[in-house]
Protein backbone atom coordinates (compact mmCIF):
# COMPACT_ATOMS: atom_id res chain seq x y z
CA UNK A 1 0.00 0.00 0.00
CA UNK A 2 1.63 3.23 -1.16
CA UNK A 3 1.61 5.98 1.64
CA UNK A 4 0.75 9.37 0.67
CA UNK A 5 0.08 13.15 2.13
CA UNK A 6 -1.97 15.68 1.72
CA UNK A 7 -0.27 17.92 -0.13
CA UNK A 8 -1.89 21.62 1.45
CA UNK A 9 -0.60 19.73 4.73
CA UNK A 10 2.59 19.11 3.34
CA UNK A 11 3.33 22.49 2.05
CA UNK A 12 1.99 24.31 5.56
CA UNK A 13 4.54 22.32 7.73
CA UNK A 14 7.33 23.19 5.02
CA UNK A 15 6.22 26.83 5.06
CA UNK A 16 6.25 26.66 8.74
CA UNK A 17 9.64 25.39 9.39
CA UNK A 18 11.52 26.79 6.86
CA UNK A 19 10.94 30.42 6.05
CA UNK A 20 13.26 30.57 2.82
CA UNK A 21 10.02 28.25 1.43
CA UNK A 22 8.01 30.65 2.53
CA UNK A 23 9.31 33.73 0.97
CA UNK A 24 10.10 31.50 -2.49
CA UNK A 25 6.47 31.06 -2.58
CA UNK A 26 5.55 34.75 -1.97
CA UNK A 27 8.36 35.80 -4.61
CA UNK A 28 6.82 33.06 -6.94
CA UNK A 29 3.32 34.29 -6.73
CA UNK A 30 4.45 37.92 -7.14
CA UNK A 31 7.04 36.57 -10.07
CA UNK A 32 3.21 34.75 -11.79
CA UNK A 33 1.15 38.03 -11.35
CA UNK A 34 3.22 39.98 -13.09
CA UNK A 35 3.92 36.85 -16.28
CA UNK A 36 0.33 36.89 -16.65
CA UNK A 37 -0.28 33.68 -15.47
CA UNK A 38 -3.15 34.97 -12.27
CA UNK A 39 -4.84 31.59 -11.89
CA UNK A 40 -1.40 29.79 -10.43
CA UNK A 41 -0.71 32.80 -8.54
CA UNK A 42 -3.37 33.00 -6.86
CA UNK A 43 -3.51 29.50 -5.93
CA UNK A 44 0.09 30.03 -4.63
CA UNK A 45 -0.66 33.07 -2.60
CA UNK A 46 -3.91 30.73 -1.18
CA UNK A 47 -1.79 28.11 -0.14
CA UNK A 48 0.90 30.56 1.31
CA UNK A 49 -2.25 32.48 3.35
CA UNK A 50 -3.22 29.14 4.80
CA UNK A 51 0.44 28.43 6.03
CA UNK A 52 1.27 31.51 6.77
CA UNK A 53 -1.53 33.92 8.07
CA UNK A 54 -4.94 32.05 8.10
CA UNK A 55 -8.12 33.53 6.82
CA UNK A 56 -9.38 34.80 9.34
CA UNK A 57 -6.40 36.92 10.43
CA UNK A 58 -5.78 38.11 6.89
CA UNK A 59 -10.02 39.16 6.72
CA UNK A 60 -8.83 41.59 9.84
CA UNK A 61 -5.43 43.04 8.39
CA UNK A 62 -7.09 43.89 5.13
CA UNK A 63 -10.67 44.84 6.46
CA UNK A 64 -12.18 42.67 3.88
CA UNK A 65 -14.54 39.31 4.55
CA UNK A 66 -12.82 35.98 4.88
CA UNK A 67 -15.28 34.48 2.30
CA UNK A 68 -14.48 37.34 -0.28
CA UNK A 69 -10.84 36.55 0.60
CA UNK A 70 -11.55 32.62 -0.28
CA UNK A 71 -12.82 33.61 -3.56
CA UNK A 72 -10.02 36.29 -4.90
CA UNK A 73 -7.46 33.75 -4.09
CA UNK A 74 -9.58 30.50 -5.66
CA UNK A 75 -8.68 29.55 -8.98
CA UNK A 76 -11.32 31.16 -10.61
CA UNK A 77 -11.22 34.43 -8.14
CA UNK A 78 -10.49 38.06 -9.48
CA UNK A 79 -9.22 40.61 -6.70
CA UNK A 80 -8.82 43.89 -7.98
CA UNK A 81 -5.39 45.25 -7.71
CA UNK A 82 -5.78 47.41 -4.21
CA UNK A 83 -6.89 44.23 -3.13
CA UNK A 84 -4.00 42.05 -4.31
CA UNK A 85 -2.13 45.00 -2.99
CA UNK A 86 -3.68 44.34 0.54
CA UNK A 87 -2.97 40.74 0.33
CA UNK A 88 0.53 40.64 -0.58
CA UNK A 89 1.20 43.34 1.83
CA UNK A 90 -0.69 41.03 4.87
CA UNK A 91 1.70 38.06 3.94
CA UNK A 92 4.66 40.46 2.80
CA UNK A 93 4.61 41.56 6.36
CA UNK A 94 3.48 37.89 7.99
CA UNK A 95 6.86 36.73 6.82
CA UNK A 96 8.95 39.78 7.53
CA UNK A 97 9.95 40.67 3.84
CA UNK A 98 9.95 42.90 0.77
CA UNK A 99 9.44 42.68 -2.48
CA UNK A 100 11.66 43.73 -5.03
CA UNK A 101 11.13 44.05 -8.62
CA UNK A 102 14.10 43.61 -11.02
CA UNK A 103 13.42 45.02 -14.35
CA UNK A 104 14.72 42.70 -17.48
CA UNK A 105 15.71 44.71 -20.61
CA UNK A 106 14.02 42.75 -23.53
CA UNK A 107 16.05 42.88 -27.00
Amino acid sequence: MALTRNFKQTVIERVQRDPEFAKALLDEAATLFLSDEPETARLILRDLVNATLGFEQLAELTDKPSKSLHRMLSSNGNPSMDNLAAIFGAVRASLKVSLEVHAVKIA
